[in-house]
């Protein structure tokens, strides 16, 4: 398993625990910081290794919500919605669950590259993975967990069809300033098409983010500063400000290749429209574990296909099925940003239907297919779509064919 976020912690903790002999890599000493709102939803806590506590720092039992600062509203909820971690502990504590399954972790250990033919594999069951100080590791089968600029997701050829660029800002606040914030986050729809930027507390510390389609780098700054500055937060000296790019595979992309799996953000599996990357990576690594077990066990290419495939089938029925719903929501939310926010903060059903995505009781493609009016609603703006791609005609909120073409 290479690379020990959440997804190749969740994949090796997978094998470790159906008896292989895993060995889990990681490029950085551990803990380490990751750029991330640290927003645990229901998916996610369902996904989590049998009796893992989480190291929450907040419950959510409220969200405010505003269009580029104004029409703010806040609903509230009786049970939590959702809870708040940093990523530094909430990743060693699975690495952690995973040594205790079984698995070997390894840190400070960079791939340069995976072989699958040539005089370094010994056979056709075998995987050579070559590390940076020249020494070579042979596997039964690997997973990519490294990333969505990692080595192994350029092995197996993944391809993106949506780049965005977010921008955080980790920031201490006093003691009253956190009382205020303690239990709520804030969502603002943002200035520019698909933006959004997130108050989440954790303690004594705001994570303070935004973000956007890559291409945007000026306004995103621009808007992360006017965010900062709008919420009273300027006069505050962030601990850590960092960016990252979010990339989503786009339908064709392969998720395996010979004996090698790709997994989580090295897959480019989140989801589209909110970019949320945790679920996304514990699910899609806890099915890796479990199919990298299967491909490790088989005795011919034959046979290895066969399960790579069953695990790209896996994926797209659950994951791909939500990243596609996903997808329309961002196109919906890009041209009318003002829709979503009117139907969140006053129509109730739609709040609702908010907060049983957060816990978990449903998702947005389940509430797609079981909800008449959803379901409607979203097969009317699909035609509108086509008729307008059909009449080639584009409106504001729609990606220009050079911002598609820097997205991939």
């Amino acid at each position: 398993m290479v690379g020990a976020g959440p997804a190749g912690a969740s994949a090796a903790y997978a094998a470790a625990a159906a008896g292989r002999c895993v060995l889990l890599l990681e490029k950085a000493g551990l803990p380490r910081y990751k750029t991330c709102g640290g927003g645990i939803i229901g998916p996610s806590r369902d996904a989590l290794p049998p009796g893992f506590e989480l190291p929450l720092k907040d419950r959510v039992h409220a969200v405010t919500f505003s269009l580029n600062g104004k029409l703010t509203r806040t609903r509230r909820s009786r049970h939590m919605l959702f809870g708040l971690i940093n990523r530094s502990e909430f990743d060693a504590g699975l690495v952690e669950e995973a040594r205790k399954a079984g698995a070997t972790v390894r840190t400070g250990v960079s791939v340069t590259r995976v072989e699958q033919h040539g005089p370094a594999v010994p056979d056709r069951r075998t995987v050579a993975v070559v590390l940076s100080g020249g020494e070579t590791v042979l596997a039964r089968a690997v997973v990519g967990a490294d990333g969505s600029a990692g080595r192994i997701g350029a092995h197996v050829g993944v391809k993106l069809d949506q780049v965005d660029l977010g921008l955080e800002a980790e920031i201490p606040v006093p003691a009253t300033v956190a009382e205020d914030w303690a239990g709520r986050v804030l969502i603002d729809w943002g200035p520019m098409p698909g933006s959004y930027g997130w108050v989440f507390p954790k303690g004594d510390t705001l994570t303070v983010g935004v973000i956007s389609a890559r291409g945007e780098g000026a306004g995103t700054k621009r808007y992360l500063e006017d965010f900062i500055a709008r919420l009273g937060l300027a006069g505050f000296e962030p601990a850590v400000s960092s960016g990252h790019l979010t990339r989503c595979r786009s339908d064709d992309s392969p998720l395996s290749r010979g004996r090698v799996l790709v997994c989580g953000d090295a897959a480019g599996l989140l989801e589209p429209w909110t970019r949320e990357g945790i679920s996304y990576a514990l699910r899609s690594g806890r099915l890796a574990g479990e199919w990298a077990v299967r491909i490790a066990e088989a005795q011919d290419a034959v046979d290895a296909r066969r399960q790579a495939l069953n695990y790209a089938f896996a994926i797209k029925a659950g994951l791909g099925v939500e990243m596609g719903v996903g997808r329309r929501m961002l196109v919906l939310f890009e041209r009318r940003p003002g829709l979503l926010h009117a139907a969140i903060t006053g129509f109730r059903p739609a709040w609702r239907a908010f907060a049983r995505i957060t816990r978990g009781s449903t998702s947005l493609a389940e509430l797609v297919r079981t909800h008449p009016a959803a379901r409607r609603a979203l097969t009317a703006f699909d035609r509108r779509q086509d008729d307008r791609r059909r009449q080639g005609s584009r409106r504001p909120g729609d990606r220009t064919p050079e911002q598609v073409s820097a997205s991939q």
